[in-house]
Protein backbone atom coordinates (compact mmCIF):
# COMPACT_ATOMS: atom_id res chain seq x y z
CA UNK A 1 0.00 0.00 0.00
CA UNK A 2 1.25 3.09 -1.07
CA UNK A 3 2.10 5.88 1.89
CA UNK A 4 0.14 9.11 1.75
CA UNK A 5 1.45 12.60 2.25
CA UNK A 6 0.37 12.33 5.51
CA UNK A 7 1.41 8.93 6.53
CA UNK A 8 5.11 10.62 5.32
CA UNK A 9 4.78 13.70 6.97
CA UNK A 10 4.15 12.11 10.37
CA UNK A 11 7.29 9.77 9.77
CA UNK A 12 9.62 12.62 9.10
CA UNK A 13 7.96 14.98 11.83
CA UNK A 14 8.40 12.17 14.31
CA UNK A 15 11.71 11.21 13.72
CA UNK A 16 13.24 15.00 13.78
CA UNK A 17 11.26 15.14 17.33
CA UNK A 18 13.32 12.00 18.15
CA UNK A 19 16.34 13.04 16.92
CA UNK A 20 16.08 16.56 18.95
CA UNK A 21 15.19 14.50 21.74
CA UNK A 22 18.43 12.73 21.97
CA UNK A 23 20.38 15.40 20.93
CA UNK A 24 19.48 18.00 23.37
CA UNK A 25 18.70 15.54 26.21
CA UNK A 26 15.25 16.84 26.79
CA UNK A 27 11.51 15.96 27.13
CA UNK A 28 9.32 14.93 24.01
CA UNK A 29 7.49 17.78 23.90
CA UNK A 30 10.15 20.40 24.40
CA UNK A 31 12.59 18.52 21.87
CA UNK A 32 8.80 19.28 19.90
CA UNK A 33 8.85 22.93 20.31
CA UNK A 34 12.20 23.00 19.78
CA UNK A 35 11.27 20.87 16.49
CA UNK A 36 8.72 23.38 15.15
CA UNK A 37 10.94 26.65 15.95
CA UNK A 38 13.28 25.14 13.42
CA UNK A 39 10.78 24.65 10.59
CA UNK A 40 10.00 28.04 11.27
CA UNK A 41 13.40 29.45 10.67
CA UNK A 42 13.71 28.22 7.45
CA UNK A 43 14.29 24.72 8.38
CA UNK A 44 17.33 25.41 10.19
CA UNK A 45 18.16 23.54 13.30
CA UNK A 46 19.77 25.77 16.26
CA UNK A 47 23.09 25.18 17.49
CA UNK A 48 24.05 26.03 20.39
CA UNK A 49 27.62 25.27 22.22
CA UNK A 50 28.09 22.78 19.50
CA UNK A 51 24.69 20.48 20.05
CA UNK A 52 23.53 19.21 18.11
CA UNK A 53 26.43 17.56 16.41
CA UNK A 54 27.06 18.17 12.34
CA UNK A 55 26.03 15.04 11.76
CA UNK A 56 22.80 15.10 13.88
CA UNK A 57 22.28 18.53 12.19
CA UNK A 58 22.64 17.61 8.61
CA UNK A 59 19.96 14.20 9.75
CA UNK A 60 17.63 16.39 11.49
CA UNK A 61 17.78 19.13 8.33
CA UNK A 62 17.32 16.59 5.68
CA UNK A 63 14.53 15.25 7.24
CA UNK A 64 12.89 19.16 7.18
CA UNK A 65 13.38 18.92 3.55
CA UNK A 66 11.37 15.65 2.99
CA UNK A 67 8.92 17.51 4.74
CA UNK A 68 8.74 20.58 2.68
CA UNK A 69 8.52 18.67 -0.60
CA UNK A 70 5.22 16.93 0.52
CA UNK A 71 1.84 18.02 -0.46
CA UNK A 72 0.17 19.31 2.82
CA UNK A 73 -2.67 21.44 3.10
CA UNK A 74 -3.58 23.12 6.41
CA UNK A 75 -5.99 19.88 7.72
CA UNK A 76 -3.30 17.57 6.95
CA UNK A 77 -0.16 19.74 8.92
CA UNK A 78 -2.72 19.59 12.01
CA UNK A 79 -3.26 15.75 11.74
CA UNK A 80 0.66 15.40 11.34
CA UNK A 81 1.28 17.29 14.72
CA UNK A 82 -1.80 15.22 16.44
CA UNK A 83 -0.51 12.16 15.69
CA UNK A 84 2.79 13.49 16.49
CA UNK A 85 1.90 14.58 19.81
CA UNK A 86 -0.16 11.50 20.82
CA UNK A 87 2.44 9.03 20.34
CA UNK A 88 4.05 11.55 22.67
CA UNK A 89 1.87 11.47 25.07
CA UNK A 90 2.12 7.84 25.15
CA UNK A 91 5.88 8.04 26.04
CA UNK A 92 5.88 10.48 28.27
CA UNK A 93 3.09 10.73 31.23
CA UNK A 94 0.40 13.40 30.75
CA UNK A 95 -2.46 13.87 32.88
CA UNK A 96 -5.88 13.35 32.03
CA UNK A 97 -6.84 17.47 31.88
CA UNK A 98 -4.15 17.53 29.21
CA UNK A 99 -5.04 14.63 26.60
CA UNK A 100 -5.52 15.86 23.44
CA UNK A 101 -9.24 16.09 22.35
CA UNK A 102 -9.89 13.33 20.09
CA UNK A 103 -10.75 14.02 16.12
CA UNK A 104 -13.84 13.02 15.96
CA UNK A 105 -15.29 15.09 18.84
CA UNK A 106 -13.85 18.14 17.58
CA UNK A 107 -15.40 17.42 13.82
CA UNK A 108 -18.60 17.37 15.76
CA UNK A 109 -17.92 21.00 16.86
CA UNK A 110 -16.85 21.98 13.82
CA UNK A 111 -20.64 20.93 12.16
CA UNK A 112 -22.54 21.91 15.10
CA UNK A 113 -20.71 25.67 15.14
CA UNK A 114 -21.74 25.79 11.69
CA UNK A 115 -24.70 24.75 11.94
CA UNK A 116 -25.02 27.73 14.70
CA UNK A 117 -23.02 30.34 13.06
CA UNK A 118 -24.68 33.58 11.23
CA UNK A 119 -23.64 32.72 7.38
CA UNK A 120 -21.16 34.73 5.55
CA UNK A 121 -19.81 36.61 8.69
CA UNK A 122 -16.28 36.39 9.85
CA UNK A 123 -16.04 34.13 12.73
CA UNK A 124 -14.19 34.42 16.16
CA UNK A 125 -13.69 31.84 18.44
CA UNK A 126 -12.10 31.61 22.31
CA UNK A 127 -10.92 29.05 23.77
CA UNK A 128 -10.22 29.55 28.03
CA UNK A 129 -7.93 25.87 28.35
CA UNK A 130 -6.68 25.91 24.66
CA UNK A 131 -3.96 23.62 26.11
CA UNK A 132 -1.50 22.73 22.63
CA UNK A 133 -4.53 23.73 20.49
CA UNK A 134 -6.16 20.17 18.90
CA UNK A 135 -9.59 21.35 19.13
CA UNK A 136 -9.85 24.78 18.40
CA UNK A 137 -7.05 24.41 15.73
CA UNK A 138 -9.32 21.69 14.21
CA UNK A 139 -12.18 23.71 14.06
CA UNK A 140 -10.41 26.52 12.31
CA UNK A 141 -8.67 24.50 9.79
CA UNK A 142 -12.28 22.89 9.05
CA UNK A 143 -13.90 26.36 9.06
CA UNK A 144 -11.37 27.36 6.41
CA UNK A 145 -11.68 24.20 4.48
CA UNK A 146 -15.03 25.57 3.89
CA UNK A 147 -14.42 28.90 2.95
CA UNK A 148 -15.47 30.43 6.35
CA UNK A 149 -13.23 33.42 7.85
CA UNK A 150 -11.89 32.84 11.12
CA UNK A 151 -9.72 33.99 14.22
CA UNK A 152 -8.51 32.78 17.23
CA UNK A 153 -7.93 33.32 20.96
CA UNK A 154 -6.55 30.77 23.22
CA UNK A 155 -5.86 31.02 27.26
CA UNK A 156 -3.67 28.44 29.18
CA UNK A 157 -1.66 28.71 32.20
CA UNK A 158 0.38 26.18 30.97
CA UNK A 159 3.35 27.40 29.50
CA UNK A 160 4.73 24.31 27.69
CA UNK A 161 1.42 23.19 26.39
CA UNK A 162 0.96 27.11 24.87
CA UNK A 163 4.82 26.88 23.64
CA UNK A 164 3.39 23.75 21.86
CA UNK A 165 0.00 25.82 21.04
CA UNK A 166 2.24 28.64 19.60
CA UNK A 167 4.76 26.37 17.30
CA UNK A 168 1.63 24.38 15.89
CA UNK A 169 -0.57 27.70 15.24
CA UNK A 170 2.78 28.98 13.04
CA UNK A 171 3.22 25.89 11.25
CA UNK A 172 -0.39 25.77 10.36
CA UNK A 173 -0.41 29.56 9.74
CA UNK A 174 -3.84 30.42 11.40
CA UNK A 175 -4.86 33.40 12.73
CA UNK A 176 -4.45 32.93 16.52
CA UNK A 177 -3.33 34.91 19.50
CA UNK A 178 -2.38 33.07 23.07
CA UNK A 179 -1.95 34.62 26.28
CA UNK A 180 -0.22 32.81 29.00
CA UNK A 181 -2.62 33.71 32.31
CA UNK A 182 -4.61 32.50 34.45
CA UNK A 183 -7.72 31.93 32.00
CA UNK A 184 -10.04 33.71 35.22
CA UNK A 185 -7.23 36.81 35.37
CA UNK A 186 -8.61 39.70 33.30
CA UNK A 187 -8.15 39.31 29.39
CA UNK A 188 -7.25 41.67 27.11
CA UNK A 189 -10.05 40.17 24.68
CA UNK A 190 -12.78 41.56 23.03
CA UNK A 191 -16.15 39.58 22.71
CA UNK A 192 -16.31 36.93 20.53
CA UNK A 193 -19.10 34.76 18.28
CA UNK A 194 -18.28 31.29 19.88
CA UNK A 195 -16.45 30.24 22.99
CA UNK A 196 -15.42 26.52 22.67
CA UNK A 197 -13.91 24.01 25.45
CA UNK A 198 -12.61 21.00 26.36
CA UNK A 199 -12.78 21.84 29.96
CA UNK A 200 -10.39 20.72 32.79
CA UNK A 201 -12.10 18.85 35.53
CA UNK A 202 -11.78 19.32 39.05
CA UNK A 203 -11.04 22.43 41.64
CA UNK A 204 -10.24 25.68 41.38
CA UNK A 205 -7.82 26.86 44.13
CA UNK A 206 -7.76 30.58 44.24
CA UNK A 207 -11.21 31.43 46.14
CA UNK A 208 -11.05 35.03 46.20
CA UNK A 209 -10.89 35.50 42.17
CA UNK A 210 -14.39 33.75 41.56
CA UNK A 211 -15.87 35.06 45.02
CA UNK A 212 -18.47 37.41 42.79
CA UNK A 213 -19.34 34.44 40.56
CA UNK A 214 -22.58 33.14 40.33
CA UNK A 215 -21.39 29.43 40.45
CA UNK A 216 -18.65 30.23 43.35
CA UNK A 217 -19.07 27.78 45.89
CA UNK A 218 -19.28 29.00 49.29
CA UNK A 219 -17.88 26.06 51.92
CA UNK A 220 -15.48 24.72 49.44
CA UNK A 221 -13.51 25.70 46.35
CA UNK A 222 -15.35 26.43 43.15
CA UNK A 223 -15.14 23.47 40.31
CA UNK A 224 -12.78 24.86 37.94
CA UNK A 225 -15.24 23.57 35.04
CA UNK A 226 -18.07 25.58 36.14
CA UNK A 227 -16.03 28.72 36.70
CA UNK A 228 -14.15 28.87 33.56
CA UNK A 229 -17.47 28.38 31.65
CA UNK A 230 -19.34 31.39 33.20
CA UNK A 231 -15.95 33.47 32.54
CA UNK A 232 -15.90 32.18 28.87
CA UNK A 233 -19.41 33.30 28.51
CA UNK A 234 -18.30 36.57 29.64
CA UNK A 235 -16.48 37.19 27.13
CA UNK A 236 -18.81 35.89 24.37
CA UNK A 237 -21.66 38.82 22.43
CA UNK A 238 -25.58 38.97 22.92
CA UNK A 239 -26.47 35.57 21.66
CA UNK A 240 -23.50 34.55 20.77
CA UNK A 241 -23.03 30.38 21.61
CA UNK A 242 -20.62 28.49 24.28
CA UNK A 243 -20.02 24.81 23.25
CA UNK A 244 -18.25 22.85 26.10
CA UNK A 245 -16.75 19.31 26.36
CA UNK A 246 -18.07 18.33 30.20
CA UNK A 247 -18.76 15.41 32.21
CA UNK A 248 -21.88 13.66 31.38
CA UNK A 249 -23.13 13.64 35.18
CA UNK A 250 -22.60 17.62 35.16
CA UNK A 251 -26.18 17.94 36.46
CA UNK A 252 -25.98 15.50 39.27
CA UNK A 253 -22.55 16.27 41.05
CA UNK A 254 -22.90 18.02 44.74
CA UNK A 255 -22.49 22.10 42.91
CA UNK A 256 -24.71 21.38 40.28
CA UNK A 257 -27.42 23.82 41.80
CA UNK A 258 -24.70 26.15 41.38
CA UNK A 259 -23.99 25.82 37.84
CA UNK A 260 -28.01 25.99 37.03
CA UNK A 261 -29.09 28.80 39.05
CA UNK A 262 -25.97 30.67 36.69
CA UNK A 263 -27.85 28.97 33.59
CA UNK A 264 -31.11 30.14 34.77
CA UNK A 265 -29.94 33.58 35.68
CA UNK A 266 -27.19 34.18 32.79
CA UNK A 267 -27.66 32.13 29.28
CA UNK A 268 -29.99 29.50 27.88
CA UNK A 269 -29.33 26.33 27.78
CA UNK A 270 -30.11 24.95 24.20
CA UNK A 271 -28.23 21.57 24.16
CA UNK A 272 -26.81 18.50 25.59
CA UNK A 273 -25.20 15.74 23.27
CA UNK A 274 -24.22 12.87 24.94
CA UNK A 275 -20.87 11.10 23.49
CA UNK A 276 -21.19 7.50 22.83
CA UNK A 277 -19.35 5.92 26.03
CA UNK A 278 -16.66 4.23 23.41
CA UNK A 279 -14.75 7.05 23.02
CA UNK A 280 -13.93 6.83 26.55
CA UNK A 281 -11.18 4.82 28.23
CA UNK A 282 -13.41 4.13 31.71
CA UNK A 283 -16.82 3.35 31.96
CA UNK A 284 -18.37 6.38 33.68
CA UNK A 285 -15.88 9.15 32.67
CA UNK A 286 -18.25 9.98 29.33
CA UNK A 287 -18.74 13.14 27.96
CA UNK A 288 -21.32 15.66 26.52
CA UNK A 289 -21.07 18.42 24.68
CA UNK A 290 -23.00 21.15 26.60
CA UNK A 291 -24.43 23.91 24.33
CA UNK A 292 -25.32 27.59 26.13
CA UNK A 293 -26.18 30.94 24.15
CA UNK A 294 -26.21 34.06 25.61
CA UNK A 295 -28.90 36.29 26.14
CA UNK A 296 -29.74 39.32 24.47
CA UNK A 297 -29.62 39.76 20.36
CA UNK A 298 -32.12 37.80 19.18
CA UNK A 299 -31.35 35.11 21.28
CA UNK A 300 -34.36 32.88 23.13
CA UNK A 301 -34.70 29.74 25.12
CA UNK A 302 -35.61 26.93 23.09
CA UNK A 303 -39.12 25.34 23.24
CA UNK A 304 -37.47 21.96 23.50
CA UNK A 305 -33.68 21.70 24.95
CA UNK A 306 -32.38 18.74 22.59
CA UNK A 307 -31.04 16.17 24.34
CA UNK A 308 -29.57 13.41 21.85
CA UNK A 309 -27.53 10.70 22.60
CA UNK A 310 -24.67 10.41 19.74
CA UNK A 311 -24.11 7.06 18.26
CA UNK A 312 -20.67 5.37 17.64
CA UNK A 313 -18.69 8.34 15.49
CA UNK A 314 -17.50 5.14 13.41
CA UNK A 315 -20.80 4.34 12.14
CA UNK A 316 -21.45 6.95 9.49
CA UNK A 317 -25.03 6.64 8.76
CA UNK A 318 -25.79 7.05 12.18
CA UNK A 319 -24.33 10.25 12.59
CA UNK A 320 -25.78 11.09 9.29
CA UNK A 321 -29.05 10.60 10.86
CA UNK A 322 -27.75 12.48 13.79
CA UNK A 323 -26.20 15.38 11.81
CA UNK A 324 -30.14 15.74 10.41
CA UNK A 325 -31.35 15.33 13.25
CA UNK A 326 -29.13 18.60 14.64
CA UNK A 327 -30.17 20.75 11.66
CA UNK A 328 -34.07 20.01 11.97
CA UNK A 329 -33.82 20.85 15.18
CA UNK A 330 -31.92 24.23 14.46
CA UNK A 331 -33.92 25.22 11.93
CA UNK A 332 -37.36 25.03 14.16
CA UNK A 333 -35.41 26.57 16.96
CA UNK A 334 -32.79 28.89 16.54
CA UNK A 335 -32.93 32.13 15.28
Amino acid sequence: MTQTDVEKGFQFFLESVKRLQMALDTTFFDAFIENGENLMENRQVRVIDGVPAKEEVEAIEALYEQLSNLSLNQEDKRKITQLVLLKGSMEEAVQANHQLTPDGIGFLFVYILEQLAKKDNPLSLLDLSVGTGNLLYTVMSNLNLANITNKGFGVDLDDTLLSVAAVNKEWLDLEVELFHQDSLDSLLIDPVDFTLSDLPIGYYAFDEKVADFKVSAKDEHSYAHHVLMEKAMKHVKEDGFGLFLVPSNLLETPQAPLLTGWIKEEVYLQAVLQLPESLFSQKGLGKSILIVQNRGGESKQVKEVLLAELPSLKDNQSVLNFINEFREWRKSNIN
